[in-house]
């Protein structure tokens, strides 16, 4: 349950995120991921409850809970 730093200097972290099921879910949950600053990209999956968030660097636990919470939904923890 740790972050992988990519190649280029990137982290890719995988969280797991409960209450998904529909693209609508999937774009608010990325959304409001991509707000949080250092944030890359975000590829929410409603079928799995996966979302992988790419960033700058290790993201604060707290802030990736709080936006999940915003969209409505509840981060479970990494994957």
């Amino acid at each position: 349950m740790t972050a992988q730093t990519d190649t280029q200097g990137s982290v890719t972290t995988v969280y797991k995120v409960s209450g998904m099921s529909c693209g609508h879910c999937e774009g608010a949950v990325s959304g409001e991921i991509s707000g949080i600053p250092g944030v890359a990209s975000v590829r929410a999956v409603a079928a799995t409850g996966e979302v992988t968030v790419v960033s700058e660097a290790p993201l604060d636990d707290a802030a990736v809970r709080a936006a999940v919470d915003e969209a409505g939904f509840e981060l479970v923890g990494r994957a």
